[in-house]
């Protein structure tokens, strides 16, 4: 009997062991294999997930494929503008309503973070009205860098010419629904060419930067010339307390909130050597083929504390012979204006702005202007709800003239101004 439960115990045993033999031994090894696994997929994953699409309102939609070799940042913005225009005894006289801009940018760098490209484009009729060679006027901007560091870069392309602060700003970035009418008649806009900047150090309090380009002088989009001439254009900037916070010298009012006094004080020339636009870089063509040497002169001045910010533009242009014959109604603008601006913002949501611009034309081209001055006077308002990227913006502008007899036509009359504006970037 003791046999029998001794034998059928070893069985038991035997069948047990023989169990345990068929299963797959939990060895170190394989533990170690199964966490390797666990690790790559994880890994993968968390790459997976940082060469995803990066969105954020304000900086567009940011592209990095995991070898590095390039980025793509996708951006677009719009402004829907509603403005009315009245007479001095306040009969509306012009209605505008119209999409203002529509503009598409891609920035990023190619095979290294050193070579960098910038590509910006214009679909509505204020951005991309055909030039008057005929040429089409949709790329606002497509220009690559070189920047082998902070302190400095070079570039070929089509561009803004660093001159004057206001027209820097980009149109995004402003605190009036658009830029003065000082800035209007004497910018230099954009041109094709080289441009290059340095800076002495941007890392200590006190700074001084040089910006300059050589450009073929007749403004973006013109293609070719065959009168011989360039413009050239140089800039210089003095930061004697540091920079701006979150690049405040190029965004208008002071969103960042500066907690020292910052100050930047800038000038610069440009010569356009035989323009053949009224404007140098725009404006219609000189009659009967005409060329004339223009310089453009601009000074700048900003100061931001603690939301409060001012600015202050002084700019001109000069024409050794801006007319073209006594029966001829076309000339060169020249003259000079001057910008004054202050704003305060409220908890980065509401900001108060006042404008005050004034024109003064050279004695020459009175007759032709039909003013010796014009002003406009300026209130703004504008609701932040993201920053610049999503905003509502409303102003009320007063314009004067000083008359002159003007035998070139209608003269124009003093008046009012209101505008609307809806800002919408990613």
């Amino acid at each position: 009997m003791r046999t029998r439960h001794f034998l059928l115990l070893l069985s038991i045993l035997g069948s047990c062991s023989f169990a345990a033999a068929q299963q797959p031994k939990s060895r170190p090894e394989q533990k170690k294999e199964r966490l390797l696994i666990e690790t790559d997929s994880t890994d993968e994953l968390l790459a997976r997930l940082r060469n995803m699409p990066n969105i954020e309102v304000g900086k567009g939609i940011t592209f990095r494929p995991k070898n590095d070799r390039f980025e793509l940042t996708m951006r677009f913005r719009m402004q829907n503008l509603l403005a009315l225009s009245f007479d001095d005894d306040f009969s509306l006289t012009k209605t505008d309503a119209r999409v203002k801009r529509l503009r598409l940018r891609f920035d990023g760098y190619v095979y290294s973070p050193k070579l960098v490209y910038s590509i910006q484009l214009g679909f509505t009729g204020y951005d991309a009205e055909v030039l008057p060679n005929g040429n089409m006027n949709i790329v606002r901007d497509a220009i690559v860098y070189y920047v082998p560091s902070p302190k400095w870069n070079i570039g070929f392309g089509q561009t803004k010419i660093k001159a004057n602060r206001a027209r820097i700003n980009s149109s995004s970035a402003l605190q009036f629904v658009d830029r003065s009418i000082v800035n209007s008649e004497f910018n230099l806009d954009r041109d094709f060419g080289f441009f290059g900047e340095y800076n002495l150090d941007r890392t200590r309090g006190f700074d001084l930067a040089f910006k300059g380009s050589v450009t073929l002088g007749e403004g973006r989009n013109w293609g070719s010339t065959d009168n011989g001439g360039l413009a050239y254009t140089g800039r210089l900037e003095l930061y004697p307390l540091g920079h701006f916070s979150a690049k405040g010298d190029v965004i208008e009012g002071d969103f960042a909130g500066e907690e020292q006094v910052r100050i930047l004080l800038a000038g610069a020339y440009a010569y356009n050597h035989k323009a053949s636009r009224l404007g140098g870089q725009r404006g219609n063509v000189m009659p009967d083929g005409a060329t004339r040497n223009i310089g453009s002169y601009f000074v700048d001045f900003i100061l931001k504390y603690r939301g409060f910010a001012f600015y202050t533009d002084f700019m001109g242009r000069t024409c050794d012979d801006p007319r073209f014959g006594p029966a001829n109604t076309d000339f060169v603008y020249s003259g000079r204006g001057l910008n004054v601006q202050t704003s305060y913002l409220f908890d980065k949501k509401w900001e108060i702005a006042l404008r005050n611009s004034t024109l003064f034309p050279e004695k020459e081209i009175q007759p032709l202007t039909g003013y010796r001055t014009r002003n406009q006077s300026t209130l703004g308002i504008t609701r932040y709800i993201i920053g610049h990227s999503l905003k509502v913006q409303a102003d009320l502008s007063y314009n004067t003239y000083e008359h002159v007899a003007a035998p070139a036509g209608k003269l124009p009359g003093d008046g009012w101004e209101f505008r609307f504006q809806l800002e919408l970037g990613l």
